[in-house]
């Protein structure tokens, strides 16, 4: 790295900060550039002089990298960092870091708010209220869906890291009873839990194994009307298998934060389901996971001019 102040571009700094948050910390460390957004046919133009490279969904192919002879290293801004060619910036030297961890207990909550509106619908009896559904009642109240209490019920959370950890606290304060569903274990256990859980929320990694685990084979193991939640990669998803079972009411509903394209095309079918609830990749975007997410950024790129690289998915 030279001695004078490195050359930092954000290529898509919107989403961590549309204006609410400082960049006062990453400026202090050298000459920044920022983009809100990036469109692909301006990534090369964009990254070909950066020594310091920040990215969250911007993609960094093997052939932008190439075209950037500045490069020394590249911070994804998000935990997954599928967006970079990890294998192509090793060979070039430059180390890929992420941020773990900064967003658990806002996914967290975000998971349990999900559920919660599947159960009781507050969103909905609300909107009727005000459409004066209330007012023209002869009866004291009413409930437009089936109320579901979650004490006593089962929860199966696919993945024990820090959101599922933190997932767990919080459906175990509500009185349901949690199974984990991990890596270790088999195919047999894992049927069974999927068949006793009147709740799965999918809390894993996007990998080759992980893809689609939610398809038509898979949901014919569920016990028949739970619920499904997926705050975590939409390419767990066969969309069109889930929307099937929202349709035919193996699923008594569904909640995503993520879809397998994003922004969605208008044809996915995860928009036309029924009561398939659909929020748009925000359960990670709280203030104060943002402003964890900024800090560990900044310390990530410290870290690697003092010589310890901190964070790095591709030794």
């Amino acid at each position: 790295m030279s001695q004078s102040p490195p050359k930092i571009v954000v290529l898509d700094g919107y989403t961590l900060n549309p204006g609410d948050l400082s960049w006062a910390a990453l400026e202090a460390i050298g000459s920044c550039t920022f983009h809100e957004h990036t469109p692909g046919d301006q990534i090369e133009a964009r990254s070909r002089d950066a020594e310091i490279l920040l990215t969250n969904k911007t993609p960094l192919a093997a052939g932008v990298l190439q075209k950037c002879p500045k490069l020394r290293y590249i911070g994804v801004l998000a935990t997954g960092y599928n967006v970079v060619d990890t294998k192509a910036a090793r060979e070039k030297g430059v180390p890929v870091t992420n941020i773990p961890g900064y967003g658990s207990d806002s996914v967290a909550q975000h998971t349990m708010a999900l559920l919660l509106e599947l159960a009781r619908g507050v969103g909905q009896h609300s909107e009727s209220v005000r459409a004066g559904e209330w007012s023209n009642q002869i009866h004291f109240c009413y409930w437009k869906t089936p109320q579901w209490e979650l004490t006593g019920k089962t929860i199966g959370i696919v993945g024990r890291g820090a959101i599922g950890e933190a997932l767990a606290r919080l459906a175990e304060a509500f009185g349901m009873k949690v199974r984990f569903i991990t890596r270790q274990g088999g195919e047999t256990e894992k049927m069974e839990i999927f068949a006793q859980a009147d709740v799965l929320s999918l809390h894993c990694p996007l990998t080759p194994e992980t893809e689609n685990l939610i398809n038509a084979e898979s949901l014919g193991w569920m016990k028949k009307g739970a619920f499904l939640l997926n705050t975590s990669r939409g390419p767990l998803l066969d969309e069109a298998a889930v929307a099937e079972a929202l349709k035919s009411g193996i699923l008594a509903g569904a909640a995503v934060d993520v879809l397998r394209s994003e922004p969605p095309a208008p044809d996915n079918p995860l928009l036309s389901a029924p009561n398939c609830l659909i929020t748009p990749h925000l359960a990670w975007a709280t203030k104060e996971a943002r402003q964890r997410l900024m800090n560990i950024a900044v310390n990530n790129i410290k870290s690697y001019l003092a010589g310890s690289p901190e964070n790095v998915v591709n030794p």
